[in-house]
Formats: C-alpha cells, sequence, structure tokens
C-alpha cells in the first residue's frame, strides 16, 4: 500500500501526540544527569524504600514547608510519581515528620516519625516508630509500635525484628561530655512501647559517641550486608561501622569499616573552610544503601557527594556537585540513596544550612537525582 505525503503528515503527527501524552505524565528529567522533579506536596524528600511490587516510595516530612501535609510517594518503573499516603498529625504537635522507611517482608510498612527533628518544644520526646498495616495496596490501620523517641530516624526490617536509629540519645550523660547514640531493636510484633531514651532502655541495642565537636550528631543511615552483619553511619564523625550477631542475635563484635580522611578537629567558623574540606571523601554520613556486592553507598550531606565504600573499607567519591539550585538534576544535599533497578536514586533534602554545609540556601524545586550505575 502506498502513502500519501498527507497521510505520512498525519501519522507522524498521531505518533508525536502520543508520545507527548505519554512523557507528560513522567517526571522524569535529562539534562546532564536525569532526575525526578517532585510535585509541590513533597518539600522536603527524605526516606526511600522499595515495596513489594517493586515500587520505590518516598518519604515527605515536609519540615521546609509544613503547611505541606507530610505524606509518602510512590514512584513506579517509568517514573511515574503518585500520592501513595499522608500522614494525619500527632494531636501533640500537629505535625507528621516521617523520615525512615522500610517494607517488611509481608507488605507492611514502618516509618521513624521524627517529631524531634522539627525542632519544637512540643515535639522533643515525642518521636514514634509507626507500623503501617497495609491491607493489599492500601494502608489499613497505622501501629504505634514504640513511642517517647527522641530522634529515630533510619530503620530497617530483617527477619522478625525492626532496627531504628536514635541519632541523638542526649539524656544518656557521657564523661567527656560527646554525644551518644544508638540502635534499638524491636519484635516485629512489638506495639505501644515507652522509651526513656537512656540506658534502661531494654530495646537499646548499641550505642556509639560522636567525637567531631562541631558536628554532635549521631547515628544515622543503617543496612545489612550479605552476611547479615548491621553496618550502621556515625554522620558527625564520618564513619561506617559494622555490628555482627552471634546465634542469639545478641550483638557479638563492633568495628570500623571506614573513616573519613576530613580532619574533624577543624573548626568550621575557619576561614576558607569549605575550600579546605570538600576534597575529603565521606566528610559526613547520612543514609546509606548496599548493592549485591556489599559495596556501600553513602550520603555525604555535607559536603553535597555521594562515596562508595568497598567491603574493605576503601572510600571513592563517584558524584559531588558545587552548591546549587536542584533545577538540573545536580546533588542538592543528599540525604538518602537507594538502588533501584540499574540507577542509583538520591533523595536531596536541601534544607540544613551552616559554615560546615555546602548547600546554602533552600531552593523552590525538590528532586530526586538518578546515577545510572552501569556508566
Amino acid at each position: 500500500m502506498k502513502l500519501t505525503t498527507r497521510a505520512l503528515s498525519g501519522m507522524l503527527i498521531i505518533l508525536l501526540m502520543f508520545f507527548l501524552s505519554c512523557t507528560s505524565e513522567r517526571s522524569l528529567k535529562k539534562t546532564e544527569l536525569s532526575f525526578i522533579l517532585l510535585p509541590e506536596q513533597c518539600s522536603t524528600p527524605d526516606g526511600l524504600a522499595i515495596n513489594n511490587n517493586g515500587d520505590l516510595l518516598l518519604t515527605c516530612p515536609n519540615y521546609a514547608d509544613p503547611s505541606k501535609k507530610a505524606c509518602i510517594l510512590r514512584i513506579d518503573s517509568s517514573f511515574n510519581v503518585s500520592l501513595f499516603y499522608e500522614f494525619e498529625p500527632l494531636e501533640a504537635t500537629g505535625l507528621a515528620c516521617p523520615m525512615g522507611i522500610d517494607v517488611a517482608s509481608n507488605g507492611d510498612i514502618y516509618i521513624c516519625d521524627n517529631q524531634g527533628w522539627a525542632g519544637t518544644d512540643e515535639g522533643q520526646f515525642k518521636g514514634r516508630l509507626l507500623k503501617l498495616r497495609m491491607s493489599g495496596t492500601r494502608v489499613d490501620t497505622v501501629i504505634e509500635v514504640a513511642t517517647g523517641m527522641e530522634h529515630p530516624n533510619g530503620v530497617k526490617v530483617r527477619d522478625n525484628y525492626i532496627y531504628v536509629t536514635q541519632s541523638m540519645l542526649t539524656k544518656v550523660e557521657d564523661s567527656t561530655g560527646l554525644l551518644t547514640s544508638g540502635v534499638y531493636r524491636f519484635s516485629i510484633d512489638d506495639e505501644n512501647i515507652v522509651l526513656e531514651n537512656t540506658r534502661k532502655d531494654k530495646n537499646l541495642l548499641v550505642t556509639f559517641r560522636t567525637y567531631n565537636k562541631y558536628c554532635q550528631y549521631g547515628l544515622d543511615g543503617l543496612v545489612f550486608d550479605s552476611k547479615g552483619s548491621l553496618i550502621v553511619g556515625n554522620f558527625g564523625d564520618g564513619t561506617l561501622h559494622k555490628i555482627s550477631f552471634d546465634k542469639n542475635m545478641e550483638v557479638d563484635q563492633v568495628e570500623l569499616l571506614a573513616k573519613t580522611d576530613f580532619d574533624y578537629t577543624l573548626d568550621p567558623e575557619t576561614e576558607n573552610f569549605l575550600e579546605q574540606v570538600k576534597t575529603c571523601k565521606m566528610r559526613t554520613t547520612d543514609g546509606i544503601c548496599i548493592d549485591e556486592k556489599d559495596n556501600v553507598y553513602v550520603a555525604d550531606f555535607s559536603n553535597n557527594a555521594i562515596n562508595k565504600v568497598s567491603p574493605e573499607g576503601n572510600i571513592e567519591v563517584i558524584l559531588q556537585h558545587e552548591d546549587n539550585d536542584g533545577s538540573e538534576g545536580k546533588l542538592n544535599q543528599p540525604g538518602e540513596p537507594i538502588i533501584f533497578g540499574d540507577n542509583l536514586i538520591i533523595a536531596n533534602f536541601d534544607m540544613v544550612l551552616g559554615p560546615d554545609k555546602v548547600n546554602s540556601q533552600r531552593d523552590p524545586v525538590s528532586t530526586l537525582t538518578i546515577l545510572n550505575l552501569n556508566n
């Protein structure tokens, strides 16, 4: 059959309209990096997890704009973004602050509601570990696993336990005067546990001290390696630690896996501080994730970088950007990475300022950076 010029033109127009209608639904953008431009309902992207349907879940505590309801967004394999769940605020504070997120094998979702991060007097020691009990693809019930937490941040579910980092335990007195933080562990069936945030808490598994006196912020991200060891990052010290367990799942050994080459005795108020430290590796350890070869990917929140740490503890900076507004998909204060297919997806928190941070201002756009791991 021979097509006329007019017919060919008509077909091309139809194909073009079809292409535009498909791509307009996606939030995927490309400059020198691919990135996802998030909708206005997410002013502060934070935690990432993959649900049992293979979709990416993103928590949005929206600290930058509390007028927007805290929520979870869903991102499918084609990078389409949709609303998954909106949180009801805690009555005492008027806020919900979902940060760390993980998904159990049965599909239930665990959330760190970090009320303390908002910095209000009402929210102090009112953090919660929540279970979103699922019924199919929707949230059926919200259960308080633990309450009274000072600073719950990262969460991981493994076997019959839930592991949670508390980045600050200011009630724990230390002879050095330095900050203590820790990992808590709960049973998968626990509910309504009230915590004191002291060593009296039976759920407190292990504690760490943060030696960087200029950045007193402790444990943040956590992952399990292929051997079942728990790897945690101490934010202020720029360190990764490996926690091994015995056959009874009690802590058997704690060892240093990797440490920054940053000299944290250097005062951030020092002239040209950022110029001196931007070349350091893994200056801070925010969220972390791990691949099948036990390489750990670390969000260097303060240096605006992503680091890759080998199982032997060797650190490599694989992506880093100067201060920017995030509009081109560059890193903009990376807070959490996750491996999603062939890509490393990175949530850009873009919220915290200070003399030790490359990030200098809160920008109007919120993004997820996409780094293809095959390139």
